[in-house]
C-alpha cells in the first residue's frame, strides 16, 4: 500500500532556560493510505508534539516528514497551510468549535472559505449522519460535550480529508458518550476511506486500530500491527 505519512529520524528539542529539553528522539514510522493508526503513551511522552510535527503545525530540529507525498521541510508556512486545508482533518479533545457560530455554521464556514460548492448542503448531510439533524441552529454553549464533539466530527470530514488526526478525541467525554463518538468516528472514516491517526492514552481505543505506535519518554517503544481488519 502507498504511504500517506512517512516519518524519518525525527527529533524535537525545546530550550528551557539554559537547558535543552528533548521531547522526541529518533522517531521513524510510516502510515499506509486508508489505515487506522494509533499513537499511544502516557502524558509527557511526546504524543501531541508528534502530531503537530506530522501535520506540519510545527517543525522538527532534524528528520523529515512526508505528508501526502510532500516533504514538509521543503514547504513554507503558507504551502503547509494549503496542504492542511486540502488534505488534512483534525479532531481535538476540547472540540475547538467557534462559540459565536451555530453547529451548521461551524461545519459549513470552513468549506465556504475554501470556495466549496454546496457547502451548506454537505454540512447538513454530515450533521444528519452524526445525529444532529435537529440541532443545526444550536450554538456550542447549547450543546452537550458529546454533541459538540459530533459537530467537530462533521467538520473534520466535511472537506473529505485524505488523513485525519484525532488528538484524545474522547478525553473530555464520559465513557458512554465517548464510545458513541468513537463508533461514529470509525463509521465515518470507513465510509470515506480516510486515513485515521488517533493520539490517545486509551489502550482499548488504540486496540481498535490496525497499528499501534507506543511512545515513552520521547522514544518509540514498539510499533506493531493488531488483529483488527
Amino acid at each position: 500500500m502507498p504511504k500517506i505519512l512517512k516519518i524519518s529520524g525525527l527529533e524535537k528539542t525545546y530550550s528551557s532556560g539554559n537547558k535543552q529539553l528533548t521531547v522526541l528522539q529518533d522517531i521513524s514510522f510510516d502510515v499506509e493510505k486508508g489505515q487506522t493508526f494509533s499513537i499511544v503513551g502516557p502524558s509527557g511522552s511526546g504524543k501531541t508534539t508528534l502530531l503537530g510535527l506530522c501535520a506540519g503545525l510545527d517543525e522538527p530540529n532534524s528528520g523529515t516528514v512526508e505528508l501526502c507525498g510532500k516533504d514538509l521541510n521543503e514547504l513554507n508556512q503558507d504551502q503547509r497551510a494549503q496542504l492542511r486545508n486540502k488534505e488534512v482533518g483534525f479532531i481535538f479533545q476540547n472540540f475547538q468549535l467557534l462559540p459565536t457560530l451555530t453547529a451548521l455554521e461551524n461545519v459549513s464556514v470552513p468549506l465556504e472559505l475554501q470556495g466549496a460548492k454546496n457547502a451548506v448542503a454537505t454540512s447538513k448531510a454530515l450533521l444528519e449522519k452524526v445525529g444532529l439533524g435537529k440541532r443545526y441552529d444550536h450554538y456550542p454553549s447549547q450543546l452537550s460535550g458529546g454533541e459538540q464533539q459530533r459537530v467537530a466530527l462533521a467538520r473534520a470530514f466535511a472537506n473529505a480529508p485524505s488523513i485525519l488526526f484525532a488528538d484524545e478525541p474522547t478525553g473530555n467525554l464520559d465513557e458512554e458518550t465517548g464510545e458513541k463518538v468513537i463508533q461514529l468516528l470509525f463509521e465515518l472514516n470507513k465510509e470515506a476511506g480516510t486515513t485515521l491517526v488517533i493520539i490517545t492514552h486509551d489502550l482499548d481505543l488504540a486496540n481498535r486500530t490496525q497499528q499501534i505506535l507506543r511512545l515513552k519518554g520521547g522514544h518509540i517503544l514498539t510499533n506493531e500491527r493488531t488483529e483488527v481488519l
